[in-house]
């Protein structure tokens, strides 16, 4: 059974972002489990701290240790095991931060580190050892980033990341938007965000109304890992971003223990089809330190992809792949 929890009647998004459950006791009492349930870690919280968002929480089950939500956000002993080849830059970020708070990875597209801040804190990020103390630009080292966009006619596409865009001010994003957006050769701005799942009321009438009625594309990448994730209120949301021309897209990881069975990402694939979100990438794990234990081996995951195809529309199934360091895009597996 899914139980609930009394909140605030009708919080703001900020109110709730501001509310995040960040104590593991607490959680664990609501959810009527124990710290052996779980294997939870206090080292593995020292390295990496619990955020979790309250609308999030109330998708998780009670009583189950393996729920696929929880098992996104707790930290646990197995985090603190050390793998050959696992290491705090998976990706070879630092190699391509060309200044603070831009990375240029990719041929004709850029990634803006907007902020370290994030409504949830998933215990297979990526960037869980990202150095956020140096990519923290002002007003001034930002107009270095736009004059280095500017400066690169190649640069068709803006890729907002962080931390998460959105946990961010309306304030701060519209005037993000606004000096990206007056760079004549860029067409595309892609926001990756799992705002509007974690906390679907992140998707007010401020933000709509920013995002809609451009010139340029306006492509929002959610994060969505499992079916589960999704309620009536994420609906919602998707409808009203779809409404103001947004243009949805989902990549998944693939998790041990999370969704790593055709069931769960051919359930994850036609829910998000319901909500309006097209099915993108399905990444390997990245293999960033303390992330280990969601590995899954590549041969599971191309029997898993069979499957897929065999349950699935094509546009229903995404591509699987992989991000190497060093490669000019991703590797389709």
């Amino acid at each position: 059974m899914i139980r609930t929890i009394p909140l605030i009647a009708n919080p703001s998004w900020q109110e709730q972002l501001a509310d995040l459950i960040t104590d593991p006791l607490e959680l664990l009492r609501l959810l009527h489990l124990s710290a052996t349930d779980i294997g939870f870690s206090a080292a593995a919280l020292l390295s990496f701290p619990l955020r979790v968002p309250r609308p999030y929480f109330n998708r998780i089950k009670a009583g189950d240790p393996h729920d696929p939500l929880l098992l996104q956000v707790i930290p646990q002993a197995a985090e603190m095991e050390t793998h050959p080849g696992y290491s705090a830059d998976p990706v070879g970020e630092n190699e391509v931060n060309q200044t603070s708070g831009l990375l240029h990875k990719y041929g004709g597209r850029v990634l803006l580190i907007t902020t370290s801040s994030c409504a949830i804190h998933c215990r297979y990020c990526f960037r869980r050892h990202f150095p956020y103390a140096d990519n923290r630009p002002g007003r001034e080292q930002w107009q270095e980033t736009f004059s280095y966009i500017a400066a690169n006619n190649t640069i068709s596409e803006v890729i907002l990341s962080g931390g998460d865009p959105l946990a961010t001010s309306n304030t701060y994003l519209a005037w993000l938007l606004e000096k990206i957006l007056a760079i004549p050769h860029v067409k595309r701005l892609r926001i990756h965000t799992r705002l509007p799942i974690m906390i679907p009321q992140r998707v007010d009438e401020p933000l709509l109304n920013m995002l809609s009625n451009r010139q340029q594309q306006i492509i929002m990448v959610l994060h969505a890992n499992h079916a589960q994730e999704f309620d009536a209120e994420v609906d919602d949301a998707c409808r009203r971003l779809r409404s103001a021309g947004v243009h949805l897209l989902n990549q998944s990881v693939l998790l041990h223990g999370i969704n790593d069975n055709s069931a769960a990402l051919c359930a994850l694939s036609e829910r998000l089809f319901a909500a309006g979100v097209l099915p993108y990438y399905l990444h390997m794990l990245d293999k960033v330190n303390g992330a280990a234990h969601f590995a899954v081996t590549d041969s599971v995951a191309h029997t898993l992809m069979t499957e897929m195809q065999n349950n699935l529309p094509g546009y229903l199934v995404p591509r699987l792949v992989r991000e190497d360091p060093g490669m000019l895009s991703k590797t389709p597996l």
